[in-house]
């Protein structure tokens, strides 16, 4: 029997990329979105690999309907083995432009989503003791930027989340996984549906990486759960900025505001509240300068074993200075 997994946000981008390669592995596949026209179009992409095939017009935003999500999930296509947790929304401004009212909402769909996910999905694997989340997060997550203000508060307060749930479920001995992927610049349609007032486009800088990247590494966390995994070179480049010298991340980051501005369009409303129609695609628009390199993803693994490698360094660089101070001070006097 084939296992199940859900993906919010999953009628394009990332979500699109991720259950496409799910359901191309043989995976049953639940995708959640608001936008019905655009989950139709997605479902029936998907179909074309096999399996079954569920698309849930819901908004992630909304606890109640992302229960009822699940319940339908259990129901119709079978237990859930995975959720991926995906779904998100923006506004592009700086912080002081940018009103309660979107913070509340870029938290809600941002954040909030990524919880009630979880709690959707633990109620369902508790009791059967599996299961695996996977939190999508960015490397705005653990480096933030301007221009992006509520968005980096969102992903980082996911972290914290997951980092909270994950010491509660080991301490209770319950095996389901929790991992975060965070990720790099994207060439998805979101910068074109983002909520926008800058006047200006917005422009993803390079490395830009190709949503099937990412794909690779979420689909990993569910067949190999790690802790965390960075996707991309400039995701790590950050964590490393961020844990070293974030005086220095600061002053690198306060120019990212005009690499990340284009031509004037005029402020856009873009998907906060309601879904910008448009096609079931998981590519944006600059496919030319997207990285399309399946290995370009980090472990916490790996960078643990860097770490005893350093740390292992150390001790015997240490240890042999140590043995030459104490041959140079056993010597006699001459």
């Amino acid at each position: 029997m084939a296992s199940t997994a859900v993906v919010t946000g999953g009628s394009a981008g990332i979500g699109l990329a991720t259950a496409e390669r799910l359901t191309k592995a043989g995976w049953n596949v639940a995708i959640i979105a608001r936008d019905t026209a655009r989950l139709e179009e997605a479902r029936a992409m998907l179909e074309q690999h096999g399996g079954k095939v569920l698309a849930i017009s819901a908004d992630v935003a909304d606890a109640a309907a992302i229960d009822a999500a699940a319940d339908r999930i259990e129901r119709e296509v079978g237990p859930i083995h995975a959720w991926v947790n995906n779904a998100m929304s923006t506004v592009v401004a700086p912080a002081d432009r940018i009103t309660a009212s979107e913070y509340e909402r870029v938290t809600a769909t941002t954040y909030l989503s990524q919880v009630y996910g979880t709690l959707a999905a633990l109620r369902h694997m508790k009791p059967r003791r599996r299961g695996a989340i996977v939190q999508v997060s960015s490397g705005l997550g653990i480096r933030a930027v301007p221009l992006q203000a509520a968005y980096c508060a969102a992903k980082f307060a996911v972290s914290g989340f997951t980092d909270s749930l994950r010491s509660e479920l080991i301490g209770d001995k319950v095996p389901v996984t929790l991992s975060v992927v965070y990720l790099p610049a994207v060439n998805t349609p979101q910068p074109g549906w983002a909520r926008n007032h800058t006047g200006r486009k917005q422009i993803l800088p390079d490395p830009l990486f190709d949503p099937r990247v990412c794909a690779e590494a979420i689909v990993s966390a569910i067949e190999k759960p790690q802790r965390e995994i960075w996707v991309g070179r400039s995701t790590f480049q950050m964590a490393v900025a961020q844990a070293l010298a974030p005086g220095f991340a600061d002053r690198q980051a306060s120019s990212f505001a005009e690499d990340q501005l284009g031509d004037p369009v005029g402020a856009k409303t873009g998907n906060l509240d309601e879904p910008v129609k448009g096609p079931a695609r998981i590519d944006g628009d600059s496919t030319d300068r997207a990285i399309d390199n399946r290995r370009e993803f980090f472990t916490s693994r790996q960078r643990d074993l860097f770490k005893l490698g350093i740390a292992g360094g150390l001790a015997g660089a240490g240890a042999l200075a140590s043995l030459g101070v104490s041959r140079l001070l056993a010597r006699p006097n001459r």
